[in-house]
């Protein structure tokens, strides 16, 4: 049995996610919540899985807070390891082969995943000034996983590497070239374990060679983005040197005038700290409309709240602009997939970001729009291009590219 342990590791939580490869089944998954503060979380779902022509079982949920603070990433871990010995699955039953870690930023060097060396944690800790917010957590929680497994191999799987095929034209900033190689400003993208995972399934469902198709991706979340993928190669995403650049996200504004930060500085004072905090986390929805969750949008609009119709407009808009534009860069396209939360739920962001490409044969239809669960076309029959929405498990992709790579 091969069986991975997937960790994603936060500044302030640890998620993880026990996978049998050999069935690609999840077994386990977990979230331990508010680390280092007064009072911590701790969730951790067991699943049954079902054998080659057996019923599925119902899935067996045990969760439990902990009024007791968890300091820090070591502790977590030993929390995890509690869960695993209290509700199961046994990790003895169930050993590791492997530990495979999402990691943010790779830069410019890592463009696979990569068994994890003291040089790899040395490169990862130096490209933190590219991902002060991510990589230092990603390399907490790697430390720490290193020392409850320290007898199998330890991958990272970096969130940038499959957008590492980009065109120099996509990835530049036209800026002095001095300054940007100096400060490594380019475009790195990001969501990249999702966009591969996604396009992959998309040729996959569709029984088409992945080879031949020209895809467009919207990831569509919290934090949301969209890549144009020629035969399985990112070509061009909406993300750049951060995650802020592009769409209209929960809290992240996407695209943005530059000098509209240098005219709030020098007319309203506000200081570095505080831009980044009103770019990343008071604008997008919640700034608009004073929430960042598309439910409670779809919701305002619904009853004619003139903030939430208008947050609502400004996010279609922004879909259908990068949606021309990629589809202009690929000379056409076969393949429209949603995935992540709002993308995988909600069907009026679904018809209204495609809305306006009739003239191309796009067509969606509105009963299939409509239905939910699992992976599926929601395109006509008679539809040019297929639009399908492929729910995102980016768990499963990491512990494939783990598993690929030892």
């Amino acid at each position: 049995m091969s069986v991975v342990l997937v960790i994603n590791s936060g500044s302030s939580s640890l998620k993880y996610s026990l996978i049998d490869l050999d069935r690609e089944a999840e077994l386990a998954s977990g979230l331990i919540e508010r680390i280092g503060q007064d009072v911590s979380t701790v969730g951790h779902t067991v699943r049954v899985v079902a054998g080659p022509g057996e019923p599925v079982p119902a899935m067996l949920a045990a969760k439990r807070s902990d009024a007791q603070p968890i300091a820090d990433h070591q502790a977590a871990f030993e929390v995890m390891l509690q869960q695993f010995a209290a509700h199961g699955p046994q990790l003895a039953a169930h050993p590791p082969v492997a530990v495979g870690h999402r990691v943010v930023h790779g830069g410019a060097r890592f463009f696979e995943p990569t068994v994890i060396t003291p040089l790899v944690e040395i490169n990862i800790d130096e490209l933190s000034v590219l991902a002060p917010l991510h990589n230092p957590a990603n390399l907490a929680g790697l430390r720490a996983a290193k020392q409850a497994f320290p007898d199998v191999p330890h991958v990272a799987v970096f969130d940038t590497a499959f957008h590492q095929t980009l065109p120099p034209a996509a990835y530049t900033y036209a800026i002095d070239a001095q300054v940007a190689r100096k400060h490594r400003i380019r475009r790195y993208g990001f969501h990249g374990t999702s966009h591969k995972y996604v396009s992959e399934a998309a040729a996959t469902f569709l029984g088409r060679p992945l080879g031949e198709l020209r895809q467009i991706v919207f990831h569509l979340g919290n934090g949301a983005s969209v890549t144009a993928i020629d035969g399985g190669r990112s070509v061009e995403t909406s993300m750049g040197f951060t995650p802020l650049e592009g769409l209209v996200m929960g809290t992240r504004s996407g695209d943005i005038d530059p000098a509209v930060p240098f005219h709030l500085t020098r007319r309203a004072g506000m200081g570095v700290d505080e831009l980044d905090t009103l770019l990343n986390k008071r604008s997008g929805l919640l700034g608009l409309a004073g929430s960042n969750d598309m439910r409670d949008i779809l919701a305002g609009r619904e009853a004619g709240a003139d903030a939430a119709t208008l947050a609502y407009d400004v996010y279609i808009h922004r879909l259908r602009a990068y949606a021309g534009a990629y589809i202009a860069q690929l000379g056409g396209v076969d393949v429209i997939s949603f995935t992540a939360g709002v993308g995988e739920n909600a069907a009026p962001v679904r018809a209204d970001a495609l809305a306006t490409l009739g003239f191309l044969g796009v067509r969606v239809d509105a009963a299939r729009n409509a239905e939910r669960g699992g992976i599926r076309r929601i395109s006509t029959d008679d539809s040019a291009v297929e639009v399908l929405v492929v729910p995102t498990d980016e768990e499963l992709e990491i512990a494939r590219q783990t598993v690929a790579v030892i």
